[in-house]
């Protein structure tokens, strides 16, 4: 049925609506909005490319290309729609993708200059990858960056006044020491950043791939959820929940890094509180700790500039070994992402996987990673691109069949910090809060009490930092779409 004249201008209406929601960061509300405007007129494809550029602000990249794509068959001289569509390719690592939909921003608009600039950098991208992979060699081939590297041997020049690990022991007083060098925005030397790193390496390769937490009885224990790379808001949960220690034991569940441009003074930060308290700090994988997120959302080039090109190959292998869910007191099931898209993957099937690889695009891996609850009963096709969304009813068959009470995932930004899902039986914590400088969202960690291991979930507001925007250190082309 065709729209009526009212429904028309109702729907400009919910556009007008969402275009202000937008313009003040909240996004989700603008999706909405924007979803009362095409339930009205759906063959506008404004409306479509709108809801596309606002799915992109919220990392759902696959809504993104959805709705772009619809635009684009309402209207194939509609440029935004390609525009929208080769922006959440791009962000989704797919610049071969992205090239074709700017060569055809470009055709139809071939005298826009902002056109014919992203189209020039897409295809340096595209370029660039290529030469990689042309050169690159397989993990197998070029074994163990790691076992290649003797910090000992790296002298540390008489003028150097940052911090100083003495021997092999890593100690609090170095710990706080170089938290305070990080504040000014100095780094430390290579040598100890090494022995950090590759310290933490060995602690991790002795680890499973599902971790077991054991909280004695009134003991309490932190989880955290993304931190991305906001190192002076890590600093502020510190300051209200204390220092990592053996008596205030954390588990920070993955994406450390990327996005904010302080992720190696993050993960540093990590690293050096897992070796000194190797019981107290567990720290899992999250989608960003890999090549593909870290090449494009900023970490290498900031590893690459404070620390050098070999870091950059250590990090990689490190995040490797980092496990891939946790369980506190048999009670809790920790993981980045979520659910799988099968039934009856048990406990052990976890602990089994052998983890050691760049995240693969399906399977058990990929879903613990990248996988989002939804509201919907079952599963369904995932708003990012990547894995896919899981009802309550997942849920609660998932922790029925593993004798567990309760799942803590992060992986999504959150307005207050955290959401309760799902009957109350699965949480996302986020800790990063004013994501990115823009999202106006609280950060948030929750505390568990043994034996009762009740979800106490404390919420916080972002701190000041340094006048260096996210994103500094990240992809060129990808910043032209920020």
């Amino acid at each position: 049925m065709d729209a009526t004249a009212t429904d028309l201008q109702r729907a400009e209406e919910f556009k007008l609506k969402a275009n202000d929601a937008f313009k003040a960061n909240k996004f989700s509300q603008a999706i909405e909005l924007y979803s009362q405007a095409i339930e009205l007129n759906s063959s506008n494809a404004v409306y479509w490319a709108n809801r596309a550029f606002a799915h992109t602000k919220l990392e759902e990249y696959g809504s993104a290309v959805q709705d772009a794509t619809k635009a684009i068959e309402i209207d194939p001289r509609y440029s935004k729609g390609y525009y929208r569509r080769g922006a959440a390719y791009l962000a989704m690592g797919k610049f071969k993708e992205a090239l074709k939909d700017f060569q055809q921003v470009k055709k139809i608009c071939p005298n826009d200059p902002d056109a014919t600039r992203k189209l020039k950098e897409c295809e340096k991208a595209v370029q660039k990858i290529r030469f990689e992979e042309a050169i690159s060699v397989g993990d197998a081939e070029r074994g163990s960056v790691a076992d290649s590297i003797d910090y000992h041997i790296i002298e540390v020049e008489p003028h150097y006044a940052g911090p100083r690990i003495d021997g092999e022991e890593i100690t609090i007083d170095f710990v706080k020491a170089m938290l305070d060098e990080f504040k000014k925005q100095k780094c430390i030397h290579k040598r100890y950043a090494y022995q950090i790193v590759l310290k933490t390496l060995d602690l991790l390769r002795s680890m499973p791939s599902l971790v077991d937490v054991n909280v004695p009885n009134g003991g309490h224990f932190t989880v955290c959820g993304d931190v991305h790379g906001q190192y002076f808001d890590l600093l502020n949960i510190f300051d209200l929940n204390g220092l990592p220690s053996e008596e205030n034991p954390y588990l920070f569940n993955g994406d450390f890094v990327d996005r904010g441009s302080f992720s190696v003074e993050v993960i540093l930060t990590l690293f050096a509180f897992k070796c000194l308290y190797p019981k107290a700090m567990y720290l899992a994988r999250g989608n960003h700790e890999s090549k593909s997120m870290n090449k494009i959302y900023g970490f290498e080039g900031e590893v690459r500039s404070k620390l050098g090109e070999k870091f950059v190959e250590l990090f990689a292998e490190v995040f490797c070994w980092l496990p891939l869910a946790h369980v506190i007191n048999n009670k809790v099931f920790v993981v980045h992402g979520g659910l799988f898209s099968v039934d009856g993957v048990k406990l052990s099937d976890i602990r089994s996987i052998d983890r050691f690889c760049e995240p693969p695009e399906e399977g058990l891996m990929c879903e613990l990673l990248w996988s989002d609850p939804q509201p919907q009963l079952g599963r369904g096709p995932s708003k990012r691109g990547v894995a896919l969304s899981f009802g309550a009813d997942v849920t609660k068959k998932f922790l029925q069949e593993n004798n567990l009470d309760l799942i803590v995932r992060s992986h999504e930004v959150k307005d207050e910090g955290h959401e309760i899902e799902h009957d109350g039986k699965l949480i996302t914590v986020f800790s990063a809060p004013n994501y990115c400088d823009q999202m106006g969202n609280k950060g948030a960690f929750i505390r568990f009490t043994a034996p009762e291991m009740k979800p106490d979930i404390v919420t916080f507001s972002a701190v000041p930092h340094p006048d260096v925007r996210p994103m500094a250190y990240a992809n060129n082309f990808l910043r032209m779409f920020q």
